[in-house]
C-alpha cells in the first residue's frame, strides 16, 4: 500500500513530531540539568556532558519524527 501524502497528512506529521520533540527535549534537558547540578559541573565538564547528551538526543528526535510521519501517512490510520 502506498502512503497518503497530502498537505494535511504531512502537516499533521509535522505537528505530532514537533510536539513529541518538545516533550523529549524538556525531559532530556531536565535530566542534563539534574546531573550537572548534582555533580557541580561547570565550564568544560558541563560542555562535555552536553555533547554526550546531544548525540542520543539527536537520534531520539530523528526517530520520533520518522515515527510520526509513518503513523500519519499510513492508509490504515486515515
Amino acid at each position: 500500500m502506498q502512503r497518503i501524502k497530502t498537505f494535511k497528512t504531512v502537516a499533521r506529521a509535522a505537528a505530532a513530531a514537533l510536539f513529541l520533540a518538545v516533550q523529549a527535549l524538556i525531559c532530556i534537558g531536565t535530566l542534563y540539568w539534574a546531573i550537572a547540578e548534582t555533580l557541580r559541573m561547570e565550564g568544560t565538564a558541563a560542555i562535555v556532558l552536553g555533547v554526550i547528551f546531544a548525540l542520543p538526543s539527536a537520534y531520539l528526535l530523528m526517530l520520533v519524527s520518522r515515527m510520526a510521519y509513518e503513523a500519519e501517512t499510513d492508509p490504515a490510520n486515515q
